[in-house]
């Protein structure tokens, strides 16, 4: 079982990949997909989709979770992070791949043991959850964190549902 797991952001979209081999947790691979700020939003929103498609296409994950969106204040940002987000659900489904969505808080107790943990303390926890994947930026370790959630509570019947993405017509 491979597991994807997305910290999605329009600038920064951290991805970490593990996998279940019994009750063990092995790091796959993990990094940081940077769209930056050149180009129209459109154009940020279609490099994404491309960066994600090829993470899946190497990666072959059997189902990917990603964070859910917080409110901040800044309506322009969050109505732009929601747009990156739906983004980051769209491709792993197009691919077939289930999507499971975790709260922020869940995550950083599922991990850390404390809902209300900072970055700095997720990090920490990922190297020591996941000694192979070495120090890891804020993004990806978010992108880690995310994955060993969805492993532990994947098969919890509180979990967010995981879903495919209907069979579509592709455009000829």
């Amino acid at each position: 079982m491979r597991i994807l797991g997305l910290d999605p952001g329009l600038r920064r979209t951290g991805w970490g990949v593990l996998r279940i081999e019994g009750s063990r947790l092995v790091h796959v691979g993990h990094g940081v997909v940077t769209v930056g700020e050149a180009g129209t939003l459109a154009e940020r929103l279609a490099r994404l989709h491309v960066a994600l498609a090829d993470l899946l296409s190497e990666h072959r994950p059997d189902e990917a979770a990603v964070e859910t969106t917080f409110v901040n204040a800044n309506p322009t940002s969050t109505l732009k992070l929601g747009m990156a987000r739906g983004v980051v659900m769209l491709a792993p489904a197009l691919a077939g791949v289930k999507v499971a969505e975790y709260a922020p808080n869940l995550i950083k107790k599922s991990v850390v043991g404390s809902g209300h943990a900072d970055k700095t303390q997720i990090q920490m926890m990922v190297r020591v959850l996941l000694p192979t994947a070495g120090a890891t930026a804020a993004d990806a370790a978010d992108a880690l964190a995310v994955a060993i959630c969805h492993a532990h509570h994947r098969t919890s019947p509180g979990r967010a549902s995981l879903g495919r993405a209907p069979e579509m017509a592709r455009p000829a």
